[in-house]
Formats: structure tokens, sequence, C-alpha cells
């Protein structure tokens, strides 16, 4: 058993080169140093040993203020790396047994959370005094959900601005603070997901801060929403026009060091975005199937799944639907995305018929193609989103078919059937495959028939290629 006493000797033995100083004022080359080393310290007597445990509160705590505080680069992204290694190093949760359950017994793995592991998320301390935005901001000290919401709502506003200047440590550290609150996020949630628990989905960082009533959820969606197309507009256009890089006679390979590290941190910052989007599909899927089966309560609270707000912004602005398509990549959600907003436009049927009662509405993207088959269908859709929007979803949701990849194509076309026999029979599958790509490119050529005018982009392109090539391999 470890000697408490040792243990808090040894940190007050780190602590000692670690010495919190006037923010507003620059560090020298020596404080940097020692600060450096101090960093090295944590590492080495943590990941670097073989046994080696995860640093106390007040170790990560000091890391943490470096993240946030620090205006030295090498500073803010030496304590940056090690907050992530530490995080994958020492996992707050995760499965254990996973391997014994797969090879001898039909019981799960079973879930392993550090009940006492710091947290750089301060959340269900809705009530709590001296837990808000400002104090944690000018302490370093963690973020309760308003500060969580915050900062991504200066970013989206920073990001909105005309130009960036790459000399903005602050920006950075923003930026970097988010991706890293992120992977906290995630490393928390993605084993309690695996378990297809609510209970324990419930009790996730992700849910617990959604949930909080120090945070307006749809408002951080829609902020959300707007950084993710800000950065695919910036990092489509020419970087090095929109970032500026304001030289300094004093200091220039400090500013292009700089530039170069923001320009970095802006693409992974998209992936983080979108990590955080996907996480939160994934949690409101999980809630409403405890919902379905009886095992949510009222303290779960209702909330808007995010798939209702991503299509809501994007029917509010369309210009957003290209950067928004291009910028997120997970194929499930993305093609779940792209049928939805197609199903909310298209004509719905004004009566039943006899024959019809009963029959489930195909709402597939397969079902969503058959709506082009005519010009009148057409149109409609073309009247209230116009040719080019179309088109865009179009590709958009077959090239997602074809990043699932064959097996997963046909998995998501015998979907509506519940005996599977689309799955279960490869000439049957083949058939239904080269239906598709035949109904996608029956679709445009319904587009095009019908706007004269249409120009099909070039991911509109590379679709039609792919379908017809499939077609001619399968047929």
């Amino acid at each position: 058993m470890e000697n408490p006493n040792r243990a808090r000797i040894e940190d007050d033995m780190l602590l000692t080169m670690f010495d919190p100083f006037d923010a507003s004022k620059d560090a020298t080359q020596d404080t940097i140093d020692e600060r450096l080393a101090f960093l090295d310290a944590v590492h080495a007597s943590s990941i670097g040993l073989e046994c080696g445990k995860p640093p106390s509160s007040k170790i990560l705590g000091a890391v943490f203020h470096m993240l946030r505080t620090e205006k030295s680069l090498q500073l803010i992204v030496a304590s940056y790396k090690l907050l992530v290694d530490l995080e994958k190093h020492f996992p707050r949760a995760y499965l254990s047994g996973k391997d014994d359950s797969l090879s001898s017994s039909n019981s799960p793995p079973k879930l392993v959370v550090a009940e006492e592991a710091w947290s750089p998320l301060i959340i269900g301390l809705d009530n709590a005094a001296g837990v808000g935005g400002a104090s944690d901001k000018q302490s370093g000290g963690p973020l309760d959900p308003s500060s969580f919401h915050l900062l991504i709502e200066e970013l989206a506003k920073t990001l909105a601005d005309s130009n960036i200047k790459a000399t903005s440590m602050k920006y950075l550290q923003s930026l970097l603070l988010f991706q890293y609150l992120v992977i906290v996020l995630e490393g928390d949630f993605l084993p309690r997901n695996a378990t297809m628990n609510w209970s324990l989905q419930r009790e996730s960082l992700l849910n617990m801060l959604l949930g909080s009533r120090k945070m307006n959820y749809k408002s951080l969606m829609k902020y959300c929403m707007e950084v993710i197309c800000l950065l695919c507009q910036l990092l489509e256009n020419d970087l090095s026009k929109n970032v500026e890089v304001e030289k300094s006679s004093e200091s220039d390979t400090g500013d292009i060091a700089l530039s170069l590290a923001l320009l970095e941190v802006l693409k992974n910052t998209r992936a983080s975005i979108e990590k955080l989007l996907v996480m939160i599909m994934a949690l409101d899927n999980s809630k409403k199937k405890a919902d379905i089966e009886g095992n949510t309560s009222r303290s779960d609270g209702p909330r808007t799944p995010l798939v209702d707000i991503i299509l809501d912004e994007l029917a509010y602005c369309k210009d957003n639907i290209p950067l928004f398509l291009k910028a997120f990549s997970e194929p499930k959600w993305k093609l779940e995305i792209v049928v939805q907003y197609l199903w909310k436009y298209i004509t719905k049927p004004s009566a039943r018929t006899r024959r019809s009662n009963g029959v489930n509405e195909d709402t597939t993207f397969d079902g969503a193609l058959k709506c082009f088959s005519n010009n009148t269908g057409t149109k409609s859709i073309i009247k209230k989103i116009g040719a080019d929007v179309v088109q865009l979803l179009l590709a958009h949701g077959f090239q997602e078919l074809n990043n699932c990849g064959f097996q997963a194509q046909l998995s998501i076309l015998s979907e509506r059937n519940t005996n599977d026999n689309i799955g279960g029979d490869r000439n049957e599958g083949a058939s239904a495959l080269v239906d598709l790509c035949e109904a996608f490119i029956s679709a445009f050529d319904s587009l095009i028939s019908t706007d004269g005018d249409l120009e099909i982009l070039s991911i509109g392109k590379e679709a039609l290629f792919t379908a017809a090539t499939v077609i001619s391999i399968k047929s």
C-alpha cells in the first residue's frame, strides 16, 4: 500500500519546480526552462516508469494551469502534449475482461471508472458557489459548463473575423484547450457507450455537461455548427491569405513558428469538433433506445436530438450545406443527415390508398432516389431547396454509401427488409446495388432535364463515374 505521506512529499518536490507567476507578464527564459523541466519530471515520474501512477490532482492542475495561462508557445504545446499523453496512459474509464469475455464467457466486459480521477471539467455543481466562467478563467482552474459554452462561442466569433492573427497566443491556447477537453470527453464516453447500458451512459461527462442548467444546449450546438463550417471555409481557402502573420523585428522566427503551429491546430480542431458532434449523436441514439425500452426516467430530461438541430441550421442557412458536408466526414451520421434532409422536403402522399395502408414509407436514401424518377417530383424538390443543393446531397449521400464498403451498402439497403433477404443472397445483393446505382444516375438525369442550366459539380461527376463503374462490374 502506498504511503500517503511519501506521495505528498513527492508532489511537493515536483511543485517546487512550478511557481505560478503573474500571467500578464512575459516569462524569462530561465522561467521557461524551469517549467519545461517540471513537465519533464511529471512525465518521467508517471509515464516514464514501468509501474508509474497518475499524477496527483495538484500536479495535473498545475499542468492545466500552464496550458491555459502561459504565453510561451513551447510551454503551451508541451503542457498540452503531456495532458494528452497522461489521458491516454491513465484512462479515466475502460472496459476490463474484454478478451476473456470473447473467448470463454458470455458475460459482457465490465466498465472500470477511475472515480477519483482529476478532471478539467467541473460538472454537477450548478449551485456551487465560486464556480463560474470568470473565476476559473482567471485562475486557470477547471472549467464548468458555462465556461465550456463560452470557449466554443469565442472560437466561433474569432473564426468569423476576416483575418486571424497567427501571433495570438490566446487563440492557440483556446484551440488546444478545446481539443484536450474533447479527448477527455471521448475517453470517458466511448467505453460507457460500448456497454449499451443507459445507466452507465447517463453518468458520462458528456451527458452531464449537455444536461447542465448552466449551459444553453441548443445555443452550444449552433456555435459548434458555426465553428465546423467556418473552419472548413478557412482551410479550403489560401491559408497564407487568411492567417495574418504579424512580423516583429525582435522575433520573426517565433512568429513563423506560431503561424505554422496555428495552421496545424486549426486542422486538428476541425477533427475535434466532428468527434464531439458524433459523440452527441451517438448519445442521442442511446437515449432514444433506452427510452423505447423504458430505461429512462424523468431525471434524464428532454433534449432535442442533435440531428434535428443540424437539419434546422442547414435549412436556415443553405450556404453552409456545402461547407458542412465537406467538413463532416463520419459516413454513418453524414448519410443519416443527408437522408433526413432530403425527406424533409420530399412531397409526401396527400392520401393513403387501401393498398398503401400498413406499408411503411421507404425513407432511405434508395427511397429518396426513387422520388426523382419523374420531373414532377424533381421540380417540387428543386423549387424548395435548389438544384445545386439537391445534387450536393445526392452526391455526398452516394459517396458515403460507397465509403461504407460493399457489405455495408447491402446492409443499409436491406435495413427496411425484416427478413434480410437482400443481405442473405449475394446475387440479390449485387442486383440491389446495381439498382441503386441506376437510380442514382436516373436522379441526376432528371435533375439535368428539369434544370437545363445545372452545372454538375466535381463531386457529382465523381459519384456518377463510381455508379457507372459499379454497374459495369456487377451487371
